[in-house]
């Protein structure tokens, strides 16, 4: 039996690999959906809901979802909830604003904020949000101006300067004047469009948890599912006239008992940025090179700054640990998806699927492009490691603006304020730099040089001279002359002549990071035309073969994506699709009422309807990064749920959609009312997120 067994596995195992054999993989054909579900406004696949959910969706409908959502400033979604310009974003989105809205003695992070009448919202200066009320499709005059030309570098500014004509024209049009225009490029140059944005900037704060409740679980639940957290934050806009904005032809009434597993549901929020068109080479890229690059530097500087925030604990610096532990997280997810040999070889399949329909004269596109990045890749290092950044240390600045003080004095005319400007920042950055702190970012910058460093253009071995990063970076520390402002104004004070014989050991390291960080930049810059015209060109070979109903990347334009609730199996077992404040409570209890799973005292004790609330759901809608606080809504425009996070195997949507395990992570509107309502008392907030749900209930209980 056992050896029939074996010769089975083995015929099945030939025909699974015949293709592997011969030093051909066998073609498949791709999943429709590895683009995505992030459909654009302009371009909804009306015929496809319709197929699929059983819905047909009109101009009307579209509209009203899209006047109904909003970009919150420049790095979040929102939506309106009520008709007097009630917005619903995430605590995420909201706790950087909190410090100047915090009085002497307050602290929103331990004690929420709630707002009991409209007199006592808080302004935030400077925040606004934008809603999306003008599309137009400039493709055609775009591709027009760009018809006839063939160098690359002429052609991406023969299209900037279109698009900049575009907007000041449009910007002279009676219906569009007044908004903040923006042009849009798809599919790597393959589409334009032009966005008409109406902003609100009297934001005032209504309402915001505690961060313990709103960030439960903190960087350890981060990503994960089942989940509990209360991140959300309630906002008014107000008008001119300093009256809540009157939004009653196009808020989100809430609907805090509208799910049921299977509820087809949409997304309707910003996206910040996806790669799934690009190439299997560019993947590769990627994946040897430009993400572990990122992981490592964010890891790294994690480390540093816990150390720091141990020992001098600040509001920022926290702030600051949040996001790198967020983004080590995501990265590290996509990282894992790109050394996942299932997703990666999906990509590779369809790469090859959408050539083998593709006339050969056009196959050069796909084989020039990898050879870019074949001939960049020794400059990886250079490019991404060794730049001057705020986190890189003050010695390493210092060198990169001592470097291009030595370029401005060897001009024949040098600018002096550019050498005043200059000497400003390098005196500054000169103060206590011979300190602990300042080694350990020396020291790890030389790490991540070393570790990285390409065989075919090797750059360490002229920084480290056979020594070890550790001596090293404590000698050019001890020995620099710029170690304090008087030493470094005597050394830029020196004649042209004597910078040329000066050995100070800070100078040194200039002479080799800065020119070779210039180098490879250059090797990126100057064939980066080339490579998005390349792009462009496998985007439309895309199109050609599988349609044009194809979502774009993510741009951090308002996209609408659909999906439906739905659990899923995983660590042997199965995620429920919404979980129960009961289980935040398990979990708290299960850890011992510790950090990061410490609930609020007024939490404690709490009512049994709170604790049978629904807290937290899934759904296989289509996010990214961006989609914070974006409304998920259903067919009937109503809010049932709020963004705020994606499941550990959403990660990798970053190049790949797979909605098999792929869920975005919402808060439930019930788990939001149960809150208001139960912990925090907010009867007011409350009535006006229900008044639709009220009258609703109470004329269907009539008939």
């Amino acid at each position: 039996m056992k050896r029939l067994l074996s010769w089975v596995l083995l015929f099945w195992w030939s025909i699974l690999h015949i293709g592997s054999l011969y030093g051909q993989q066998p073609l498949r054909v791709p999943n429709r959906f590895d683009f995505g579900k992030m459909w654009t406004f302009e371009h909804p696949p009306v015929k496809y809901f319709e197929q699929t959910y059983g819905y047909r969706l009109d101009t009307a409908w579209f509209n009203r979802a899209r006047l109904g959502a909003l970009r919150f400033a420049r790095w979040c979604s929102a939506s309106f909830v009520s008709p007097d310009g009630l917005i619903m974003t995430n605590h995420h989105c909201s706790r950087s604003l909190m410090g100047d809205l915090m009085r002497e003695g307050e602290n929103f992070d331990s004690t929420g904020f709630y707002a009991r009448t409209r007199a006592e919202e808080r302004k935030k200066e400077g925040l606004y949000v934008e809603q999306l009320v003008k599309i137009e499709d400039i493709t055609d005059r775009v591709l027009h101006a760009v018809k006839d030309i063939d160098d690359p570098t002429e052609r991406q500014n023969r299209i900037r300067q279109t698009l900049q004509l575009i907007k000041e024209e449009y910007a002279q049009r009676n219906d569009w004047k007044d908004l903040r225009l923006q042009t849009v490029t798809y599919y790597s140059g393959g589409k334009f469009s032009l966005y008409g944005y109406k902003r609100y900037d009297d934001i005032r704060l209504v309402m915001i948890p505690e961060l313990s409740v709103a960030y439960f679980g903190g960087d350890d639940d981060n990503f994960t599912y089942p989940r509990y957290n209360l991140d959300v934050t309630f906002w008014r806009a107000y008008d001119k006239e300093g009256k809540p904005l009157n939004t009653s032809d196009f808020y989100f009434p809430f609907n805090p008992n509208g799910i049921t597993e299977g509820t087809p549901v949409f997304v309707i929020g910003n996206p910040a940025r996806t790669e799934r068109y690009r190439s299997y080479a560019q993947l590769l890229f990627d994946r040897d090179y430009r993400y572990p690059m990122q992981l490592t530097f964010l890891r790294n500087r994690h480390k540093l700054l816990a150390e720091q925030h141990a020992k001098h604990p600040s509001h920022a610096l926290q702030e600051m640990l949040f996001s790198i532990a967020n983004s080590i997280k995501a990265i590290n997810g996509i990282l894992n998806g790109l050394k996942n040999d299932t997703l990666l070889q999906r990509k590779y399949h369809m790469e090859q699927y959408i050539r083998s329909h593709t006339p050969k004269d056009q196959q050069y596109i796909w084989e020039e492009l990898a050879k870019y990045y074949r001939e960049l890749a020794p400059y990886a290092m250079a490019a991404n490691i060794m730049g001057p950044n705020q986190l890189r240390g003050k010695a390493v600045n210092i060198a990169f603006n001592l470097y291009r003080y030595y370029k401005e004095l060897e001009k024949d005319t040098p600018d002096q304020a550019t050498l005043v400007a200059l000497k400003e920042e390098i005196l500054q950055l000169s103060d206590s730099l011979y300190t602990e702190s300042e080694w350990k970012y020396l020291k790890t910058y030389l790490d991540e040089i070393q570790r990285f460093d390409h065989p075919q253009h090797p750059i360490a071995p002229d920084i480290l001279k056979g020594k070890n990063t550790n001596f090293v970076a404590h000698q050019i520390l001890k020995n620099t002359n710029l170690k304090d402002p008087e030493g470094a104004t005597e050394f830029l004070n020196m004649p042209l002549k004597k910078w040329k014989s000066s050995k100070d050991p800070l100078w040194k390291l200039a002479q080799v990071i800065a020119p070779a960080h210039e180098e490879a930049l250059d090797k990126f810059s100057s064939t980066s035309p080339r490579r998005k015209q390349l792009e462009q060109q496998i985007a439309l070979a895309v199109f050609e073969v599988l349609g044009d109903d194809l979502p774009p990347d993510a741009t951090f334009t308002l996209r609408i994506a659909d999906g439906v609730v739905k659990g899923y199996h995983y660590n042997g077992t199965r995620a429920p699709y919404k979980t129960t404040y009961y289980g935040m409570y398990d979990r708290h209890y299960s850890f011992d009422g510790q950090f990061p799973w410490d609930l609020p005292a007024r939490w404690h004790n709490p009512p049994y309807e709170l604790l049978q609330s629904p807290l937290n759901f899934v759904s296989t809608n289509d996010i990214i990064g961006g989609n914070s606080g974006s409304p998920i809504i259903n067919v009937h425009h109503q809010v049932i749920g709020l963004v705020f996070d994606g499941n550990i195997e959403s990660l990798p949507g970053n190049f790949i959609f797979d909605e098999t395990y792929n869920r975005t992570v919402a808060v439930h509107a019930g788990g939001i009312i149960a809150a208001l309502k139960y912990i925090y008392r907010a009867d007011a907030l409350v009535n006006e997120l229900l008044q639709d749900y009220y009258k609703s209930y109470q004329k269907n209980h009539q008939k």
